[in-house]
This record gives structure tokens, C-alpha cells and sequence, in this order.
């Protein structure tokens, strides 16, 4: 026992030495680079929106996964590089990097804006860059499981809490304990399936707002008959993970919603499907048969006090402003319509968020990753306010009668 005693007691002076030896090799650093030209004229060597390390939004950043000294955090960006599912054109692999690449502009820890009427980085919340998970390239099954173990692991951590910070998802969760959330950056669509694995071991079953312009609900395989023949993971692709989401119980039945349908189908028999599936239709047209703002009505009514979870495909967007996916359809919102959903959606019980479906190199003068960005921010503030926010007034409108 004295010699146990005795080593513990070498172990804490040897690490309090080297402890101190590197706080004074670094003050000792610091007040040699104070006196050098540089620093003695410019001080900080701050990076511009265009210049440092590629995080999004210049936000800290970790390799949340596998660092053990990554800090505390209550809304995590994560990138899941993943594109072995797709029907179409692939290469949403390069996602994260390309979103990345678009937020250099939404320069942390400014983003004061009068359409939100507050700055996101500045709403209670620490938000950090966890960098992407190492996916398997030739095995979905595995990458499939390596995406659901990550969210699940950082589902897991502890919040950061700091001052200002409001609970949200404590009276949700199972366990009644507050979780962290996470804004994802795909990826094709069928990250979602992992992602929805995890939430449940959290919450449950929960509803999904899904903006896309196709229903992501088909299944061709037939229980009945068996046919066609499929392996289980042939099953699973971009177009079909809501069903076998579904049928593994993780979403709601009856409280779950599309926004932005356009694609072609076989006939109304899809929609029936998609309905069983548990999802309600808004069409690209709703928009302008009914308004944005019973667009709005319409998906609150929908999904009520539920968990949710938003899922955004990049698709959702006209190709002509954001070009650059897999399966473009034509006569798609644009971004300022779907930006204002968005923040009509704020102060429903989200989980979480993705954007998906960006392939860089489909796009031009990286239209498609500045969109996808501007929309992975308005996630975050839509996450943290309580309501959705008020015209700004600060002009000349609205006018007098």
C-alpha cells in the first residue's frame, strides 16, 4: 500500500513539472513572439473569411470522435461523406468539404441579420466543428453502422451549458437528461437512416420535416412475394430509407411531412404508399396556390409538440440556384422562399438538422455550397429562438394607410 501510495504521489509531481515546465516554455514563447515585427505592428494574425483552416463557418474545430480534449458543446456540425446509394449522378462524398468551403463568408462569431433579428453564435449555445467521420468507401453496411455509432457517440456527450444557455431537449429525451443536437452535412439522403437509428435510442419515435423535391418513401421490394430479389443492403438507397425508417419504428405514423414534392411517379398509388408511410404532401405549388405563410401553418399544424427532426435535400432548391446534386428536378423554390419557411419552422422541439445532397462538382462559382451553408446557420438559429421572428421595422415599410 506505502509503495502504491508512494508511486501515485511521483506520478502527480512528475505531471505538475511537466505541467508547469509547459506553461512557462509557453508564456516564454508568447512574450518572444510579442516582441517580433509582426506582432509588435499588426498584433493577432487573425484569418480573413477567405484565408485558414476549413471550418465551417470558422467555428472551432475538433476531431470530435477520437480527441480527448475536444471541449464541451451544445450543437455540433458533423460531416457524414457519403454518396454509395445514390440512383443518379454521385459525388455528395465531397459535401461536407464543399459546405464548408461555402461558409467561408459567415465569418464566426459575426451573423447578426435582420431577417432573424439576432446572431446564432450569440443565442446561449457553444457550436463546434466535429469534422467528418472516416467512412468504409466499398462496404454501406459498415458505413452505415460507422455513421449511427458517431451520432450516437456524440448524442451522448455532456452540453457545454454555458451562460445563457436554454434547455431544449431535456423534457424530449427518454432518459430526461438535455443532449446535444447536431446539424449534419451530407452526403446522399440516406444518412438519414443512421441518424434516425440514433435519435431513437434518444427520444423515441419522432416526426420529420423532410424538404425534397421526391418522397424518398419507395420500396420496390415486395414482402409479399419476396420480389424482386434483393439483399438487404440493395434495399437501402437515397430513395428509400423513409421506408425501412418506417418499418423499423423510428418515425412517427401520421406526423410527418414533405415539403417541396416535384418529382415524376408511377401514379397517385406512390402517394397512397407515402401516406401509409406515415408522411403528408406539400407540393412545390402549394407555395403558390396557398402562400408561404400556410406553407408554414400547415407543417406546424402538422407536426405540433412532437421531437422532429429536419432533413433538408439541396434538391428542394431550383436547379438554376442550386445546381450542383444528384437528381435535379426543375421548378423548384428558391432559396429566399425556403429560407423563410425555415424561420417560420422556429420554436417546434427539433433534435436535430441535416443538409444534403450537395455534389461540388456539379456546381459553378460554388453557388450551391453558398446556399447550403446560408441554410445549415439558419438550422442553428432556428434550433435556439423560441418563435418565429418579427419584421425587422427598421425601414420605411410597412407603409401608413
Amino acid at each position: 500500500m506505502a509503495t502504491y501510495l508512494f508511486t501515485l504521489l511521483i506520478l502527480a509531481t512528475t505531471s505538475w513539472a511537466h505541467q508547469h515546465a509547459f506553461q512557462a516554455t509557453n508564456a516564454a514563447a508568447r512574450q518572444s513572439i510579442a516582441n517580433e515585427p509582426y506582432f509588435a505592428k499588426y498584433g493577432e494574425q487573425n484569418d480573413m473569411s477567405f484565408t485558414g483552416p476549413l471550418s465551417f463557418a470558422h467555428l472551432p474545430y475538433s476531431r470530435c470522435l477520437s480527441d480527448l480534449d475536444t471541449p464541451s458543446f451544445d450543437i455540433a456540425i458533423l460531416g457524414l461523406p457519403f454518396d454509395t446509394t445514390t440512383s443518379y449522378r454521385p459525388g455528395a462524398r465531397f459535401g461536407p468539404s464543399g459546405i464548408r468551403h461555402g461558409s467561408r463568408r459567415l465569418h464566426y462569431p459575426s451573423g447578426y441579420s435582420l431577417s432573424w433579428g439576432s446572431n446564432p453564435w450569440k443565442l446561449g449555445s457553444v457550436v463546434r466543428d466535429c469534422g467528418d467521420v472516416p467512412l468504409a468507401q466499398t462496404d454501406n453496411m459498415k458505413a452505415l453502422d460507422q455513421m449511427e455509432t458517431a451520432y450516437t457517440s456524440l448524442l451522448s456527450r455532456p452540453v457545454a451549458a454555458s451562460e445563457g444557455f436554454v434547455e431544449r431537449t431535456k423534457g424530449l429525451a427518454l432518459d430526461g437528461q438535455e443532449h446535444p443536437r447536431i446539424v449534419t452535412l451530407g452526403g446522399d439522403h440516406t444518412i438519414v437512416l443512421p441518424i434516425l437509428r440514433s435519435l431513437n435510442k434518444v427520444y423515441g419515435p419522432i416526426s420529420v420535416i423532410h424538404f425534397d423535391a421526391h418522397l424518398d418513401t419507395r420500396d420496390r421490394y415486395n414482402k409479399t412475394t419476396k420480389l424482386p430479389v434483393m439483399s438487404e443492403q440493395e434495399r437501402i438507397t437515397h430513395g428509400s430509407y423513409f421506408a425501412l425508417a418506417f418499418e423499423e419504428g423510428l418515425i412517427r405514423n401520421d406526423s410527418s411531412v414533405h415539403a417541396g414534392i416535384r418529382q415524376k411517379m408511377s401514379g397517385l398509388q406512390d402517394v397512397g404508399h407515402d401516406t401509409a408511410v406515415g408522411f403528408s404532401i406539400i407540393s412545390t405549388e402549394d407555395i403558390d396556390d396557398y402562400g408561404i405563410d400556410a406553407v408554414i401553418r400547415g407543417i406546424r399544424k402538422r407536426i405540433g409538440t412532437a421531437p422532429v427532426y429536419l432533413s433538408f435535400d439541396i434538391d428542394t432548391i431550383d436547379p438554376g440556384m442550386a445546381p450542383a446534386t444528384g437528381t435535379p428536378e426543375v421548378g423548384g423554390w428558391t432559396t429566399r422562399e425556403a429560407k423563410r419557411i425555415i424561420r417560420g419552422l422556429s420554436g417546434l422541439n427539433f433534435v436535430g438538422a441535416d443538409i444534403v445532397e450537395v455534389a461540388p462538382a456539379y456546381d459553378h462559382a460554388d453557388v450551391t455550397s453558398i446556399v447550403a451553408a446560408e441554410l445549415a446557420v439558419d438550422f442553428i438559429s432556428m434550433m435556439l429562438t423560441n418563435e418565429p421572428p418579427v419584421p425587422h421595422g427598421l425601414g420605411i415599410l410597412p407603409l401608413d394607410e
